[in-house]
């Protein structure tokens, strides 16, 4: 496990990168790290752009803007023109292939190009796309404990939504597995 990661989740409103965000988030809180969750909305929630920081970190953390993410969980093409170039060499990019027209340019990354939304909803679990590709994006860095991860969903899930975790657990380990 690296000392830090910073990571930018983004995408339209609506398909829950804030809740992928904070999922990570508590799987950091859960490990006892130092975190930073940032959420940034468009004009309009759903349907506008949204964006969320996370970071991960041994060490306290200066400020929750990133300017040069480690990582990126890229939803749909304007994200990626926007993200593409600042994400530090060597750094992994996850991409719902699903939603880009585009693979990235940059060759000095790593970048997974996945169908998280097609998977998804093929799998039953519409609207996850989102954990499908946190699930990926574990499956690359293991930014925590595979248990820890399973932790950070229950605790992300709202106990009125208490029926979705399972379905959330799904995700992920579809996402572990593309």
């Amino acid at each position: 496990m690296s000392n830090e990661m910073r990571l930018i989740l983004a995408g339209f409103g609506g398909q829950g990168l804030l809740f992928g965000g904070k999922v990570i988030a508590y799987a950091g809180l859960i490990d006892d790290r130092e975190v930073s969750w940032l959420p940034s909305y468009g004009p309009e929630m759903r349907g506008g752009t949204a964006n969320c920081s996370v970071t991960l970190s041994d060490e306290p953390i200066g400020s929750p803007l990133i300017t040069d993410p480690t990582a990126l969980i890229i939803m749909n093409q304007p994200s990626l023109d926007k993200f593409e170039d600042a994400i530090v060499p060597g750094g992994v990019i996850v991409i719902d292939s699903a939603l880009t027209n585009n693979a990235p340019t940059r060759t000095d990354v790593e970048s997974f190009m996945i169908p998280a939304t097609s998977a998804a909803e093929e799998a039953g679990l519409a609207g996850l796309a989102n954990i499908v590709c946190v699930g990926k994006l574990w499956s690359e860095l293991a930014f925590c404990k595979r248990e820890t991860l399973d932790a950070a969903i229950r605790k992300a899930v709202p106990a009125r939504k208490a029926a979705l975790v399972d379905k959330n657990l799904e995700a992920l380990e579809l996402g572990i597995g593309l």
